[in-house]
């Protein structure tokens, strides 16, 4: 019984968008890429597909230059099937994060994934002074 089970193959789940496979997204323009997203972010592909598209090949261009990293300021544009698997650096205010981009990504704004504010630490010594000089 034991070597029946080790027969049996395991077949790992296909990822899909819309029922539609990377391959199969990856053959789409922008456009009609779009027409798969829900309303906001259609709308916000539609208006502005030529940022996208312009993007998109400058991404292209840079990978296949060789350079790993390509860097944007431009926080509002949704993530492509095109860019998966690239490296983006996307702006925050202060720095460059950098963002691995993966097939669940699509769909998502590049803001999504690089935080614009920072948790505040207090050290102990901050808590006691401030205690101290209100007792006095």
């Amino acid at each position: 019984m034991a070597e029946e089970n080790t027969d049996i193959e395991v077949k790992k789940k296909e990822q899909t968008f819309r029922g539609k496979t990377l391959e199969e997204l990856k053959t789409l323009g922008v456009r009609e890429f779009a027409k798969l997203l829900p309303s906001g972010r259609r709308r916000t592909v539609l208006r502005n597909f030529q940022i996208h598209e312009k993007f998109l090949t400058k991404a292209m261009e840079k990978s296949n230059k060789g350079k790993k990293i390509t860097k944007t300021h431009q926080r509002e544009l949704v993530i492509l099937p095109g860019i998966v698997g690239l490296r983006v650096s996307v702006y925050n205010g202060r720095e460059f994060v950098p963002v691995d981009v993966t097939f669940d990504m699509v769909g998502h704004k590049l803001g999504e994934f690089s935080i614009t504010r920072t948790k505040t630490k207090h050290s102990k010594e901050e808590k006691t002074g401030k205690k101290k000089a209100i007792k006095k």
